[in-house]
């Protein structure tokens, strides 16, 4: 994104999905990596243990259980779905530095569960959303022999401007009420959200689909979706049941974890330096709605159509705008989605 600143100007076997009873064939582990007890959901595929296997990166504020759509989906179809909560998520640890939320320490947790779920030298197909997107990016540029192939949604590519720091960046062109900016002081927005309650800030941030950005003023959060009517009901692809799961685990563990993975987006900046002008040198298929946010934001339209994300991701093999549909457009359209993942995916088996 903050690349795009500085240039202003086939249906065979078509997946199905599960509801939440088609969830009670998931196995959940907890597993040593990286220093951390990661937890992990996975689905079993044919179960013959030569299935290949999709890793699921989730994104704030989500959990592994945002990808149970496609887990139940594609393990029908023969791959082994795996979906861990990230560090500082759900039921992974959660460590107190905020320092611990770099790309790095990320990266280096799904590098050790790949490692720990293929036994080694094995790739990976990869499906990420939102941040999830990010650390997929990242994860390809670092170690592109650790990816078959990716199904990134949402979040672009952003290629590392040399000369423009992130967070400061960000604060002169949408200003301090802009939702990133606000994450950044330690506990501040942690204290607002307790405040409004857990539930309030999940639905408000899991409903949003408006395709613009977040503003989030103090003392002042959601006002806008105070007055009740449409915008205080759940959408069809939340229901409650989903979202009390959400709660559960964000009332246990908080949001200190997530937030701090925003509070890090100036230290990736200079950490990643070295990959100034890398390029992602995996198979991709980007996927994004046409009401999400980050399609609206300045410069990815361009960035897309006029020939820079391809550049950037030489192995891109299409993008696709889902008309009508916002952010969380795994959840929202997941039909849709799993035949996008599958039939890309088979082109490398």
């Amino acid at each position: 994104f903050l690349h795009f600143l500085t240039k202003q100007p086939d249906q065979t076997n078509k997946p199905t999905t599960a509801n939440m009873s088609g969830l009670d064939g998931v196995e959940h582990k907890t597993l040593k990596v990286n220093g951390i007890n990661m937890h992990v959901a996975e689905l079993p595929g044919s179960g013959s243990g030569g299935d290949p296997i999709i890793l699921f990166i989730h994104g704030f504020p989500e959990l592994w259980y945002t990808w149970r759509h496609q887990m139940t989906a594609l393990s029908s179809l023969g791959y082994r779905t795996i979906a861990p909560d990230l560090r500082g998520y759900g039921d992974t640890d959660a460590p107190e530095k905020m320092e611990d939320y770099t790309y790095f320490n990320i990266v280096g947790d799904l590098v050790a569960l790949i490692d720990a779920v293929t036994g080694g030298d094995e790739a990976v197909f990869v499906v990420g959303h939102d941040w999830g997107a990010m650390i997929a990016w990242q994860l390809c540029m670092y170690r592109p022999e650790k990816v078959k192939a990716l199904v990134n949604m949402s979040v672009l590519f952003s290629p590392r401007s040399p000369d423009r720091v992130p967070i400061p960046t960000l604060r002169r062109f949408f200003g301090d009420d802009y939702y990133i900016c606000r994450f950044q002081k330690p506990g501040e927005i942690e204290l607002e959200f307790k405040k409004l309650g857990t539930e309030k800030v999940l639905k408000e941030f899991l409903t949003y689909k408006t395709p613009g950005p977040i503003y989030l003023p103090k003392g002042k959060l959601f006002k806008s979706s105070e007055n009740g009517g449409a915008s205080s009901a759940l959408p069809p692809w939340l229901t409650q049941e989903d979202l009390d799961y959400y709660v559960t685990k964000y009332d246990n563990k908080g949001f200190t974890g997530p937030i701090n993975y925003y509070r890090n987006i100036d230290r990736n900046w200079e950490l990643t330096a070295p990959w100034t002008g890398a390029k992602i040198r995996v198979p991709v298929k980007f996927i994004v709605g046409d009401q999400d946010l980050t399609y609206n934001s300045p410069g990815a339209k361009e960035y897309i159509n006029g020939g820079g994300f391809k550049k950037d991701v030489p192995l891109l093999d299409e993008t696709v705008v889902l008309k009508g549909v916002g952010h969380f457009l795994h959840e929202e359209s997941p039909e849709e989605i799993n035949q996008h993942i599958h039939s890309f995916f088979q082109k490398f088996l």
